[in-house]
């Protein structure tokens, strides 16, 4: 593939950075903080993107977005990444919700979700790992169970757990099992649930991650229609494969690196040179891990049309993670015990430490490490199941 961006991706990460330069403020660490305005921030910022056309910049136009190119949204999630994602929870929406809805939606789901999520005015939240299904989503335990005359609607009851933005969301794409007794592939549907339907209890898990990120998240009842299914019942696996590698791909884990490492490089001035040479060459090859990590997204994104091709997915999600972790531990031994400082004096204004604490559930979230690299040697081993 050709790795050239080309000019016009060049002009849209200009026009980001002059707008997260003025508004966004320089301390600020993303939405899950105990400041209300931190979200605040992310709410005033989304709208204004969306105003721009660059909240959802390559959806099309009939969706509410920007009509441009893969690459152009590509160079807008590098920028919000390596800016602490200003765009807050709303990228989950961006990210892998749209697109998956593009792809499986009836009409009236895409009139309803699409132009609102484009416009940044709504929250999703993501519930499928459970307390004994996290990385083997297929044999979750939440159950539809058929309801009404003529069974054609469902009451799930069940529980969810890590679920990330729960108490802020508007709407959850929920997995359940609506067949039991069928293959594993078979036994999930996906559904587009409203949050504020009777039956969701929301508890939150307290973390290093701060308040809102993580998330318990039950089911007593819950009622759902056949209009609030996406796809097909019973093909909740195959939609679910697919939103999952949009996402591994969405967050470009790469660029905080990059940034991070970039933006210390400058604070440490002329102590640069003082550093062991140990640290120094641990630095350039973070550098260079972070470089392929950028070449294994792009790969994965020219990709990303072909369901078959999954495993470039989970190949990029393998070196971002890893990058992510490096680069942290890299950090923490260039600051020394400085770099367990938080407040207004510490480095970046404590974007290190933050970067730390995030970068080590990288190896977890959105599918195990583990996981990872056994969809990878499946691709090599031509097992697809």
């Amino acid at each position: 593939m050709d790795y050239d961006l080309g000019s016009d991706a060049g002009e849209v990460r200009t026009r980001l950075r002059q707008l997260i330069a003025h508004h966004v403020p320089a301390d600020f660490l993303g939405a899950c903080t105990d400041d209300p305005q931190d979200l605040a921030t992310t709410e005033s910022f989304c709208k204004m993107l969306a105003a721009e056309g660059l909240l959802a910049l390559s959806w099309p136009k009939e969706h509410g977005g920007g009509g441009g190119s893969v690459w152009q949204q590509t160079v807008l999630r590098e920028e919000m990444w390596a800016h602490h994602e200003p765009r807050g929870p709303q990228y989950m929406g961006i990210n892998w919700v749209g697109p998956a809805l593009m792809r499986y939606g009836t009409p009236e789901q895409k009139a309803r979700h699409l132009a609102a999520i484009a416009a940044g005015e709504v929250i999703w939240c993501q519930g499928f790992s459970e307390p004994e299904a996290g990385s083997d989503l297929a044999s979750l335990r939440t159950r539809a169970v058929p309801d009404g005359p003529d069974g054609t609607s469902w009451r799930i009851t069940g529980q969810k757990v890590w679920t990330s933005y729960a108490q802020m969301a508007s709407w959850c794409v929920l997995a359940a099992c609506t067949d039991p007794d069928a293959p594993k592939p078979k036994r999930l549907t996906l559904f587009l649930i409203p949050m504020d339907r009777p039956g969701f209890t929301i508890r939150p898990i307290p973390s290093m991650l701060g308040p809102h990120h993580l998330n318990e998240m039950f089911l007593d009842g819950v009622p759902a229609f056949p209009n609030d299914v996406l796809g097909e019942p019973g093909d909740g696996w195959r939609v679910m494969r697919e939103a999952l590698a949009f996402e591994r791909v969405g967050i470009a884990r790469y660029a905080r690196c990059e940034s991070l490492l970039d933006r210390m490089r400058g604070e440490l001035g002329d102590n640069w040179h003082r550093l062991p040479e140990s640290i120094r060459v641990r630095w350039v090859r973070a550098l260079v891990d972070l470089r392929v990590a950028r070449l294994l997204a792009y790969r994965a994104i020219s990709l990303q049309d072909d369901p078959a091709a999954s495993a470039a997915a989970s190949a990029a999600r393998i070196a971002t993670t890893t990058c992510d972790q490096q680069v942290a531990e890299l950090l923490f031994d260039v600051l020394g015990p400085a770099a367990l400082d938080s407040g207004g004096t510490a480095a970046l204004h404590g974007a290190i430490e933050d970067h730390w604490r995030y970068a080590q559930a990288a190896t977890v979230a959105s599918g195990t490490i583990e996981v990872q690299r056994m969809l990878v040697a499946r691709d090599v081993l031509g097992d697809h199941r």
